[in-house]
């Protein structure tokens, strides 16, 4: 049968081999995964999976992280509310305290869901369940006390704010779950970045956008202070904020360069379940332009790769 195609096949049998020893392969034996062995640490684990990809990914982050800490360089990690939300503040915390975080910025989502476990030991509401009758974040005492808080605070920021109200509403047993205290209790800076409209307490009764501007100006400008210590060796960790906090950042590194400090050689992190346009771009990619450094992108769950992190860090 004949072809109604103007194109016809062409003829391979001129084509030149190459011999497959010469050419060689990026993959190699030497790279492939050691069977797990009963009894086997998590650091015993981790150095069994491939020396390839994502699996050396993970291991680039945790020396950079160690590294960090072993120079006194900052250790930011910067969290969207679901962080909080899948049960990681426990983690986060004994990471703070064993030096592996240095500083925590959070969007405003994560600062509810962290200050209402430390007042009541719950959160995140059922939606669906309550937006039809418009009670959906109404809470009486997460949006007093929050708001509260932020009027209240003169010369300090909605972060330092919010952990020293848990001081006073917080409830014993229950504060100590919560990011916000545990870092208020040690001196451990917090930085809150609101996005007005976007969080409950915006729209309780006593909400004062004055405070709340003020307040998340102070972390702004308290976050560029950090961040400006991040040289040559420096680890900021985007963990779950797919927009404020990418920008924030990007923001942050622009102004601390704009006033003459040198800021390079210094690793970024984005930690999600899926990887999204502004972390790529304003946390792995830019910042490292004509600067040095590193960026990298994890991607997987929270509430298994965080604890997984921290294992491999606490054990080595």
């Amino acid at each position: 049968m004949s072809s109604k195609y103007r194109q016809q096949p062409m003829d391979l049998g001129g084509l030149k081999t190459v011999s497959v020893f010469d050419r060689g392969g990026k993959v190699q034996v030497e790279h492939f995964a050691t069977p797990h062995t009963k009894g086997d640490s998590v650091a015993t684990l981790i150095d069994k999976l491939p020396k390839l990809l994502a699996a050396d990914t993970l291991r680039a982050i945790v020396a950079a992280i160690r590294n960090a800490r072993a120079q006194g360089k900052p250790v930011i990690w910067g969290m969207g509310g679901h962080v909080i939300k899948c049960g990681l503040a426990p983690t986060l915390i004994d990471l703070m305290v064993r030096g592996f975080i240095t500083a925590f910025a959070m969007n405003g989502s994560t600062s509810i869901h962290d200050f209402e476990i430390g007042i009541c030991g719950a959160t995140s509401e059922d939606v669906e369940a309550v937006l039809p009758d418009g009670s959906f974040g109404s809470a009486e005492e997460t949006g007093r006390w929050m708001n509260e808080a932020a009027i209240a605070a003169s010369g300090i920021g909605l972060g330092e704010a919010y952990g020293q109200k848990l001081d006073e509403v917080g409830k014993p047993g229950l504060r100590e779950q919560s990011v916000l205290y545990a870092a208020w209790l040690r001196g451990v800076p917090v930085t809150v970045h609101l996005a007005m409209g976007t969080d409950t307490p915006h729209a309780h009764p006593i909400a004062d956008g004055s405070a709340l501007g003020r307040g998340t100006l102070h972390d702004f400008k308290l976050l560029c202070g950090i961040v400006s210590e991040m040289s040559d060796g420096g680890v900021y960790v985007n963990c779950g904020s797919a927009v404020v906090l990418p920008e924030v950042f990007l923001k942050v590194v622009s102004s601390v360069r704009n006033l003459g400090v040198k800021l390079e050689n210094f690793t970024t992190v984005n930690f999600d379940f899926l990887q999204h346009y502004r972390p790529k771009m304003n946390v792995v990619e830019r910042p490292h332009a004509k600067a040095g450094g590193k960026g990298y992108s994890l991607t997987g769950h929270h509430e298994i790769m965080v604890p997984l992190i921290a294992a491999l860090l606490v054990e080595g």
